[in-house]
Formats: C-alpha cells, sequence, structure tokens
C-alpha cells in the first residue's frame, strides 16, 4: 500500500510586485505522478533547481499543490483537518539542523515534538531514549547540541522527528552542509531506521553516492520525473545523468571508462567490492585463455 501517492501535482511559484500584481510564474513541479509504498527507502534526485525540495515540502503539507493532488497515508494534504495527521505521519528533517534544533540539550530538544503532541512525561522519556539509540546518540544525551558536530547535529535533528514515531520520514537534502565523514553517519543512521524500524524513508539528495541503498530511485529535472528505477538502472545510465547535470559515483565513472575502453564490464557498478569482482571475474577470463 502507497504511504504517499502524487497525482499530477504542479506547484507554481508566483511573482508579484509592490502593488501586489503578478510579474511572473516559475513551475517548480509540473505534473507529477509517483508513490512510495509503507517501508520503502525511496530517494529523489536532482540538481539545483530541478525542484525536489519543492516537492518534498508537499509531502509535509508545508506547500499546497497549484494543481492535482497529494496523499499522504491516504489523506489528501490540501485538507486544513488532516493537516496534524498528516504532519504526525510524515516527519521532516531539513538541511540545516541548526534551523531545526532548539533545546539546550540534547534530551530536551528530541523530547519537544512529542511533548507538543500531549505525550505524557513517562513516554516522552521513553521516546527519546529509543530515538537517541536508534541513531547512535544516546550517550550524547546530556550534553549541549553546540558542542556536537555537524553530522551528530543532524542525527539528533532525526531523533527528534523519530521520537514523534512517524510512519515515514522526509529528509531534505540532509548530508548538504556536512563533510564526508559527517554525511556517512547520517546515511548509516537512515539506513537503520529504514532496515531496522521500518520506517518508510524519503531522502532528497543530489550526492549520487546516497542512493546505492534506496529501493527505489526518482530523479527529477525542471520540475519533471525524468528518470525512475533501481539505483542499477538509474547508475547504469551514465549520459543520462551527466546530461541532467548530476555527478556520478567514482566506482560506476571508472567502471564506465573500463567499459568505454572495451573491457566487459557490467553496468551500474554500485560499490567498489563490486568492481573488484568484475576485474578479478577478468583477471580468471584472460588466466583461462593463456
Amino acid at each position: 500500500m502507497e504511504i504517499i501517492k502524487a497525482e499530477n501535482l504542479t506547484f507554481e511559484y508566483i511573482r508579484r510586485d509592490e502593488e501586489g500584481n503578478v510579474e511572473g510564474i516559475t513551475t517548480a513541479v509540473d505534473n507529477v505522478s509517483l508513490d512510495v509504498k509503507k517501508g520503502q527507502f525511496v530517494a529523489i534526485l536532482g540538481a539545483n533547481g530541478s525542484g525536489k525540495s519543492t516537492f518534498a515540502k508537499h509531502i509535509n503539507a508545508i506547500l499546497y499543490p497549484t494543481e492535482g493532488t497529494l496523499y499522504v497515508d491516504g489523506n489528501d494534504t490540501k485538507d486544513d483537518d488532516k493537516l496534524w495527521t498528516i504532519r504526525e505521519t510524515a516527519g521532516m528533517v531539513f538541511q540545516n539542523p541548526d534551523n531545526q534544533i532548539i533545546g539546550q540539550v540534547v534530551e530536551e530538544d528530541v523530547g519537544f515534538g512529542p511533548e507538543n503532541m500531549g505525550v505524557p512525561t513517562e513516554e516522552i522519556w521513553d521516546r527519546v531514549k529509543e530515538s537517541l539509540k536508534a541513531v547512535g546518540m544516546y550517550e550524547h544525551r546530556k550534553e549541549s547540541p553546540n558542542h556536537l558536530s555537524g553530522g551528530q547535529k543532524q542525527r539528533v535533528s532525526i531523533a527528534g522527528v523519530l521520537a514523534m514515531h512517524p510512519k515515514c520520514i522526509v529528509l531534505d537534502e540532509p548530508t548538504a552542509m556536512l563533510d564526508p565523514v559527517g554525511r556517512k553517519e547520517v546515511i548509516r543512521a537512515i539506513r537503520a531506521l529504514n532496515d531496522v524500524e521500518k520506517i518508510t524513508v524519503i531522502l532528497i539528495t543530489h550526492y549520487m553516492e546516497e542512493i546505492v541503498h534506496a529501493d527505489k530511485v526518482f530523479v527529477m529535472s525542471k520540475g519533471k520525473v525524468e528518470m525512475e528505477g533501481s539505483p542499477r538502472e538509474i547508475l547504469s545510465q551514465v549520459d543520462k545523468l551527466k546530461e541532467l547535470r548530476l555527478d556520478v559515483p567514482e566506482v560506476t565513472m571508472c567502471a564506465y571508462k573500463l567499459r568505454k575502453a572495451g573491457l566487459p564490464i557490467k553496468e551500474g557498478v554500485l560499490t567498489i567490492d563490486e568492481l573488484k569482482d568484475e576485474l578479478l571475474r577478468l583477471k580468471s577470463i584472460k588466466k583461462g585463455e593463456v
């Protein structure tokens, strides 16, 4: 069953002058239809200006469609009576953790959301504990967020959303402001939430290496979905990805260049181990020919 379903979703940004007259209209999301099933790990890719973040904001009802419909667990995001149900179902993690962390102590920050939801105090602390453990930050529960690294702060942000027990977490470029170490920390935590907690994850990103473990990938450009498929299917189309101004993981690019040079390496190599296995296979074939 779908937890997220977009039907012909269109969103337009309208620019107005000081007198309120329309100066121009930009179509940020253009007739997008897609669905995400419960428990999936879905990645939505796109270069800057592709519309991926605008689409993400519809899932949490931060934005409403200009045309079309978006359903969250069967609820129409345009239905104001369902607003809090939708936001409890789909939690949102933004790019900059400093914009999302408000507590002076890690555990207090994580407990803020459940407290606002009216969760009983004893249950709040149970949720804080389980959420911080899920993202590997329980040992930092008494610290000030100001003393944490970027990756640690982002994991605290994720824990804060997780403590509200959403069925789905939408992460809008959560690693964009992090260094490589911080990015790995956050992606590892996101994968654990999906694998262990069975939470539906929608990851908005432009880092291609972050999509390797996704169940399904959508690639957006100019507000439209230009590609969709498994990570291997997407990364097999290097030339198309270049056209869409997206980088390709180094290991995939290396395998692609070796194929272009005439070596019979499979398309869509995703990891270093896969490339190593392919090279060892070619080596054994060559030995057999000698």
